[in-house]
């Protein structure tokens, strides 16, 4: 005798949980974590290591305009 839906949809939903574990798909929550390398030393805030020095700047001026833009951002005096 043939195997049943139930027993056909069992085997469909282990090989795609078998498919999902070997991708390692799911969240980019960790990585987003990882990559926040940027931070500003007044405020401590993070920024996500592709921030430009623009954006680096515009930070300093709004947020702490009494304080040096390299006192926040010292990687920026190069």
């Amino acid at each position: 005798m043939g195997g049943g839906n139930a027993q056909k949809s069992k085997m469909a939903r282990e090989k795609n949980l078998e498919k999902q574990k070997a991708a390692g798909k799911g969240s980019q929550l960790e990585a987003n974590k990882k990559a926040m390398s940027i931070q500003c030393k007044v405020c401590m805030q993070t920024f996500i290591c592709t921030t430009s020095e623009v954006k680096c700047r515009e930070h300093a001026e709004a947020k702490h305009p009494k304080s040096d833009v390299y006192a926040c951002f010292p990687h920026l005096k190069k």
